[in-house]
């Protein structure tokens, strides 16, 4: 016995109705559970079977932002988590979800890693989170044991994988 997957994850945020709003309207998340004063906020993914996966507690405006892989006072990068990745399941779905991160103003980068083709945005509270579609197994060829960061063009990989598009 092992562990399966990920499961779900729980961010600390200044606020809830604003987060809410971004990942609702942004990334399509469902609200599952939601305080009525404003305290915590469970949410899942349109296409998933948890009962969350994400979870949010605020913990208020005046709240510091998020020091992992930042220098600290101490002149010391901060160890922490540095995003969580969410896959759609087409090529289409990461286009789709391009053009929403654009319009919110979240999108901060764009990579092609081979086996999966992924963009980086942020949220309110300048969480970062990736939304990545991985490219069929069978398609992998040498790129399987291979580490990629190269800029993505995801119009030139919409045209490259146009056979497997439904």
């Amino acid at each position: 016995m092992g562990i399966s997957r990920l499961n779900h994850a729980v961010f600390y945020v200044r606020n809830i109705a604003v987060t809410k709003r971004f990942y609702a309207e942004v990334l399509g998340f469902a609200t599952v559970i939601e305080d009525e004063g404003g305290r915590f906020l469970f949410m899942r993914a349109s296409a998933s079977t948890n009962h969350h996966d994400i979870a949010f507690f605020a913990i208020g405006e005046g709240a510091a932002d998020n020091s992992a892989g930042r220098v600290g006072a101490s002149g010391r990068v901060h160890v922490g988590l540095y995003h969580v990745a969410w896959q759609v399941e087409s090529i289409i779905e990461l286009e789709h979800m391009r053009r929403k991160l654009v319009e919110a103003g979240a999108l901060v980068g764009a990579s092609d890693h081979g086996v999966s083709k992924s963009l980086y945005g942020v949220d309110p509270d300048g969480a970062e989170f990736e939304i990545m579609w991985v490219v069929p197994p069978s398609m992998w060829g040498d790129m399987e044991h291979e580490s990629i960061i190269e800029p993505l063009d995801l119009a030139r990989e919409i045209t490259r994988y146009a056979e497997i598009i439904e």
